[in-house]
């Protein structure tokens, strides 16, 4: 066994496996390197949007608004998540806080779909559940996405405040939304998304602290 995979602490039927194992540590460490790169523009770029946005959702939340989230394929995965961190807890100990994801009711999803076409899917939950004053954070790597960008068009209309977590040069939701939270240093959709969530924690975090201080921490 060479050194340089005894140094890799891998168990050994995956040393014996591993006959590309130089060219395998690199494809990790370049998606790392890649990640971490992605991270760390976002952090240059706008932890002070990020500040700004929490500011809004205690501000909103306190005034009784809520929290709508949606966008497609693995950012649907990041709004559920999101707002599941809300509605439950994050890391200390509080009461619910109203988020709603956009993309669970599959009924709802589907009957839209299928009766208006798939760009509506999100148009017409915002138009069902959204007041002025709440908050929607709108998904889309690309920020290009047709049913979340109508979305974002229906919340203007509505007086509700938006928030972009986008990727690349922010698509159309750049010049839509009112706090654009875009990941620039990348356009690899799996290297924005691990972007969005670290900031969608960071969000939660903030507003939990925010509202409840430092309570006990799970």
């Amino acid at each position: 066994m060479s050194s340089r995979r005894a140094c890799l602490d891998l168990p050994p039927a995956i040393l014996l496996n591993a006959a590309d194992l130089s060219a395998t540590t690199d494809t990790i460490r370049r998606a790392f390197a890649d990640s971490i790169t992605a991270k760390r523009a976002f952090l240059r770029e706008h932890a002070a949007t990020l500040a700004r946005v929490a500011d809004l959702v205690v501000e909103r939340f306190t005034a009784g608004g809520k929290l709508l989230l949606f966008g497609n394929g693995g950012s649907a995965a990041d709004a559920q998540h999101i707002a599941a961190e809300f509605v439950n807890r994050f890391v200390i100990e509080r009461p619910p806080l109203p988020a709603i994801a956009l993309t669970t009711d599959t009924s709802a999803l589907t009957s839209i779909a299928n009766d208006y076409g798939y760009a509506e899917v999100f148009v017409k939950q915002v138009r069902a559940l959204g007041r002025s004053g709440d908050v929607a954070i709108a998904i889309s790597t690309s920020g290009t996405s047709l049913s979340v960008v109508r979305a974002v068009d229906v919340c203007a209309k509505l007086r509700i405040h938006t928030v972009g977590l986008t990727g690349g040069d922010g698509g159309k939701l750049r010049g839509k939304v009112d706090h654009l939270l875009n990941v620039s240093a990348s356009r690899s959709t799996a290297r924005i998304q691990e972007t969005h969530i670290l900031a969608g924690h960071v969000l939660c975090q903030l507003v939990d602290e925010k509202l409840h201080g430092t309570k006990q921490r799970h």
